[in-house]
């Protein structure tokens, strides 16, 4: 198919107010998605497979619109159509985090995030490809601007589903990049607050220490209004007058970009639009902290998988296995300093980011758009010192670079500042709308 048909951008503002209002059935919503899974599923693949997905779908907005009869009784995401990775247990769904192994292994309570959702008013649509337990081993998803490239990884699926239109949100993880880079690869945006900002219990882990829940929609106020829904202290009113102050971490980090002509022209977008652009070097340690986070995850991967690899690692596929291997290896004292590095990176960013007067990191979201194939995910290490660090990030759709691929640019901001980084994003996501 034209991949161009494989994209359509769905509003969540615009369509959860015509339901909330009555303007939108349910009906009539769950009518158009099931028509646009028959137009594009099929070619994109962002979801598992499911017998009876719009009776089940059908069923569950019958009991939705029972509990909330009167419009303004209804919750903020009423009617939202949820892609949710399979890595999250769903009450009534198995749980197979992209992997062979049998997934009663690793089955647990529905997911708190997932139930949180729900309350909002939130529908699910299906469970979401993972690549297999969201490391690097991909899944059949592809990217809906272009069908030959990957949607990036981990959360392939979901990404994949807000650009085709699959899902107004959904959501996916990052233990390094896997929501900042799938968002970037597909042209949307993608939003991994703060280190434990969401909860992440009933999830598959991969590492304690640096999974983060995350999420994908079309625009920036679509993440407001689920940010605000689905994390517990939300602080919308926390929303800064002044313009930010960004800066540019130049150095080695900088140079891993391959796109940096593309990088440096969303740069002049914002300087053209008033925004005052600072270029700070920082970072040139970027190797020992890839290193760092590395052991780290490994070795929290290995002790989380540590039974069932005992007993399956036939099934586990062979980028998984050399992770859990490698992580086999660290030992205790390596991990405990791994550990602690994190709160040493994130102590000096935040000690530039005073003596600089800087409120956000702009960077690139991904070195460079979405590789060919279906066999890699790309490389997240434009995102790694800020997941190691636990801050939040954001991508926003930024232009396009070869092929006609879309960018992304990558937003940072200080930890637990997540609603300040929201509330700025709004302003700059404009000067890149076309």
């Amino acid at each position: 198919m034209n991949a161009n048909k494989a994209v359509a951008r769905r509003s969540l503002v615009n369509d959860i107010g015509a339901l909330r209002s009555g303007e939108l059935s349910l009906a009539r919503s769950i009518d158009a998605l099931e028509k646009r899974f028959a137009d594009v599923e099929a070619a994109v693949q962002a979801y598992l497979p499911e017998r009876d997905r719009f009776g089940r779908t059908r069923r569950d907005a019958a009991e939705l619109e029972i509990r909330f009869a009167a419009p303004e009784e209804r919750p903020p995401l009423y009617g939202a159509m949820l892609g949710v990775k399979d890595i999250f247990h769903v009450d009534g769904f198995v749980t197979r985090a992209g992997a062979a192994a049998p997934p009663e292994l690793f089955a647990g309570p529905q997911a708190a995030v997932v139930t949180r959702l729900q309350a909002a008013g939130a529908l699910i649509a299906g469970k979401t490809v993972t690549t297999e337990f969201a490391y690097f081993e991909p899944g059949p998803t592809r990217n809906p601007h272009n069908l030959a490239h990957t949607p990036g990884g981990s959360s392939s699926g979901s990404a994949a589903a807000v650009a085709a239109g699959l899902a107004q949100v959904a959501l996916g993880t990052q233990t390094v990049g896997s929501v900042i880079r799938p968002a970037a690869y597909c042209g949307i945006v993608g939003f991994k607050p703060s280190f434990a900002r969401v909860e992440t219990a009933g999830l598959v882990m991969f590492s304690e220490s640096a999974d983060h829940v995350g999420f994908f929609t079309s625009t920036v106020p679509d993440m407001r209004t689920v940010a605000a829904a689905a994390i517990d202290d939300w602080r919308a009113e926390l929303a800064p007058q002044h313009r930010p102050i960004l800066a540019v971490p130049e150095g080695s980090y900088l140079r891993q970009c391959t796109a940096l002509d593309e990088f440096e022209s969303q740069l002049r977008a914002l300087a053209a639009a008033g925004y005052t652009v600072k270029r700070v070097k920082i970072l040139d340690d970027i190797d020992d902290i890839g290193r760092c986070h590395q052991d780290m995850i490994a070795a929290e991967l290995a002790i989380q998988h540590q039974a069932w690899f005992a007993q399956h690692a036939a099934l586990y596929r062979p980028r998984t296995a050399e992770l859990i291997r490698h992580g086999q290896t660290v030992t205790r004292a390596r991990l405990l300093e791994a550990r602690q590095n994190r709160f040493a990176i994130r102590d000096r960013l935040h000690g530039v980011m005073a003596d600089y007067g800087i409120d956000l990191w702009v960077c690139p979201a991904a070195p460079d758009v979405a590789p060919l194939g279906l066999g890699v995910t790309g490389d997240p290490k434009m995102n790694m010192p800020w997941t190691h660090a636990g801050l939040p990030a954001l991508t926003l759709p930024a232009g396009t670079g070869k092929l006609g691929l879309p960018l992304g640019l990558q937003l940072v901001g200080r930890f637990g500042d997540d609603e300040a980084l929201l509330h700025w994003a709004r302003a700059m996501e404009i000067c890149f709308r076309s």
